[in-house]
């Protein structure tokens, strides 16, 4: 559940082709090309063939979940999955051309919502509301009222979501042996980083004399996770004083912006970091180049091989949520819609699509789907769910695939089964989540926000404005002299108008 696939606005061309194959612009008109869902027949001779469109997909033909899901629904489905590059591309084209898929799977970020509330509008989706009152016992029953509501466009339900685990996943990782060396902690706060980053650079423990790095980042991220949420903006809008604001109208911009040119001019952050890719930054830790990089905890096993075959005894260790002067601290914890599975108009088969989702919530069955049988897939201990290796990653290592709707209470703990494959992977997503103060923890205040027209049209633009704008300040190519004028252009390009629209609804949820 950790990959996000991007979408882009329909393009005029296929939002004609979508009203034409519709046959109506409004999402409560019915279409003429398909029949509504009360006229198919229910418990009227075998279960149809259905078939799925997923965002991605193993070898679907040979994949044991496949066909034990076959067996416990009693559905046989047709899996495709949609291309990695520009998936948009082809799924705008299967959805104006009416292709008979029976569910789709899509991602679930705001660009994706835009694109399901527009397919709803303008009428490509069945109206599942009531299907899911009608069928959907074990969905009502997984998924929270909160979950189901944040799906709706114009009051009804056009797809079933799957809810994201709310977990951190990013932060900054530190050469452990490098402390050890210059005799210090791990840092806890901004200060206790720049001593640290300070004496990697003098003091030299990776014995790369001129070339050490003490803080690598990415070119196309200067929002560094842990360090930024230290000046109380861990996400791309947060509340102040009971309003959401995005980093470009937060005062606390400019003082991050200032924090870290310091770092740049004092040669502590990369003078290359505007043009790293994550592989370079990565290859630079695993090199003894850099002391301190942003990792997710998936990546450490791969991180662990390579420092160790480079670098014999080298040791590493998560920063905890590091302490700003204003006492702020925070870590991103997802939160949100990992994917939205929805029921094209031209589906032949709208009822059973519903029915399969329905039975595969079905606790048992879900559970099975998920982490296998107790005794061949995994094992209990105190209620936690280990894995019994190598067969739980040979038949139920590619779970999320299958994943339309999740059981809330239930899954973020037979999750964990999957990060205790590996005693690094767990450790490190242990730090992040069980060993901080819960405090830290900073969900996304938009992650169960309902579909923003003005946002969803702007927000990318927007985010690479401000990113280009916060290089660009780094390495000294504007002066914080011009931070209101940006701030005003930001405003002019959307940003208010995002703001008044956003606001307008964070209103009624502090009510």
């Amino acid at each position: 559940m950790k990959k996000t696939m991007k979408w882009v606005a329909l393009p005029v061309a296929v939002s004609l082709m979508l009203l034409s194959a519709c046959g109506s612009n409004s999402a409560g008109e019915k279409s003429s090309s398909a029949p509504a869902p009360s006229a198919q027949p229910t418990n009227a001779g075998p279960k149809p063939e259905l078939k799925a469109l997923m965002r991605l997909g193993p070898n679907f033909a040979k994949d044991p979940i496949a066909m034990m899901l076959e067996e416990k629904t009693g559905y046989k489905v047709n899996y495709e999955a949609l291309p990695v590059d520009k998936p948009e591309d082809k799924l705008n084209l299967l959805i104006a051309s009416s292709e008979p898929y029976d569910i789709v799977s899509t991602g679930g970020d705001s660009s994706s919502k835009a694109i399901y509330a527009d397919y709803a509008k303008k009428g490509a989706l069945v109206d599942l509301t009531p299907l899911i009152d009608k069928y959907g016992k074990n969905i009502k029953a997984a998924l929270s009222k909160e979950t189901l509501e944040m799906a709706k466009v114009d009051g009804k339900i056009y797809a079933i979501p799957t809810r994201t685990l709310e977990s951190v996943g990013t932060s900054l990782l530190i050469r452990k042996d490098w402390l050890d060396k210059v005799g210090l902690n791990v840092p806890t706060t901004l200060d206790e980083l720049m001593v640290v980053l300070k004496a990697f650079k003098e003091k030299d423990p990776g014995g790369n004399g001129a070339k050490n790095v003490p803080l690598s980042i990415k070119g196309d991220a200067p929002m560094v996770d842990n360090l930024i949420g230290a000046f109380g903006m861990v996400n791309d809008w947060n509340d102040v004083d009971g309003k959401l604001i995005p980093r470009a109208m937060n005062p606390a911009f400019k003082e991050y912006l200032t924090y870290m040119t310091d770092l740049y001019k004092q040669g502590l952050l990369d003078q290359e970091f505007a043009i790293n890719k994550d592989a370079t930054v990565k290859e630079k830790f695993t090199n003894g180049k850099a002391g301190v990089i942003v990792l997710h905890w998936a990546d450490i096993p791969t991180i662990d091989d390579a420092l160790k075959k480079n670098i014999p005894g080298a040791t590493y260790a998560y920063i905890p949520a590091l302490t700003g002067k204003n006492g702020q601290a925070g870590l991103a914890q997802s939160s949100g819609f990992d994917r939205l599975t929805f029921v094209p108009k031209a589906s032949k088969h709208p009822e059973d699509a519903v029915k399969w989702m329905d039975a595969k919530l079905e606790p048992d069955t879900f559970k099975n789907m998920a982490i296998g049988v107790e005794g061949t897939h995994h094992t209990v201990k105190d209620g936690n769910y280990f894995p019994i290796l190598p067969i739980f990653n040979d038949e139920r290592g590619s779970a999320s695939n299958y994943l339309t709707g999740i059981d809330e209470t239930k899954y973020p703990i037979y999750w964990q089964a999957r990060v205790r494959k590996d005693d690094r992977l767990y450790k490190g997503w242990e730090f992040l989540n069980k060993l901080q103060k819960p405090e830290v923890f900073k969900k996304n205040p938009l992650g169960l926000a309902p579909y923003f027209p003005n946002y969803s049209k702007d927000n990318a633009q927007l985010n690479q404005m401000v990113n280009d704008y916060a290089i660009k300040i780094i390495v000294g190519g504007e002066q914080l002299t011009g931070f209101d004028a940006f701030t005003d252009k930001f405003k002019k390009a959307g940003g208010q108008t995002s703001y008044d629209e956003i606001n307008a609804w964070y209103a009624t949820t502090r009510k």
